[in-house]
């Protein structure tokens, strides 16, 4: 049965091999062929890795393109103005936190009941509770200790 089992295996890892083969070979035989530049020969008395020289003489390249300068409030504003009409309204200005509010929103009514709202320490507070009574000991309390984040590598290397 093992033997079976082991041989049927081996056949679909080889059948695999042979599809992954094949379609990286018609990758390659349908990939365009890049055009190679043609260098200027050497000239006399230079040496073959000498890079050849060329003299640009009055041509002038096309000019850098105009990048504006924005500061730190234009873009902030511009993040904010979503229909780039030049204005910040209301919803524009609460639509980041539209979508903080949908996440504690947990029924779904628009209305934002203390226990969705607290919702994050009610189940911290339940986690903790162990044997279910209500209420935390110490040592229950003890397990709702923030989690401290390793301090990232300062080594010199």
């Amino acid at each position: 049965m093992n033997r079976i089992v082991i041989g049927a295996l081996v056949a679909l890892l080889l059948v695999a091999a042979g599809v992954f083969w094949w379609q990286g070979r018609a990758a390659s035989d349908n990939a365009p062929t890049v055009p190679r530049l043609a260098l200027p020969a050497p000239k006399a008395g230079a040496s073959a890795d000498a890079l050849p020289e060329t003299d640009a003489g009055d041509a002038v390249g096309p000019d850098l393109p105009e990048v504006p300068e924005e500061t730190k409030e234009q873009k902030r504003f511009d993040r904010l103005d979503r229909d780039r009409d030049g204005k910040i309204t209301l919803p524009e200005m609460l639509g980041p936190r539209a979508k903080e509010f949908r996440k504690l929103d947990t029924d779904g009514n628009n209305l934002l009941t203390f226990d969705e709202w607290a919702a994050k320490s009610i189940n911290k507070f339940k986690g903790a509770d162990h044997d279910g009574n209500g209420y935390l000991s110490r040592e229950e309390f003890a397990t709702t200790k923030a989690k401290r984040k390793a301090p990232k590598c300062q080594c010199k290397g």
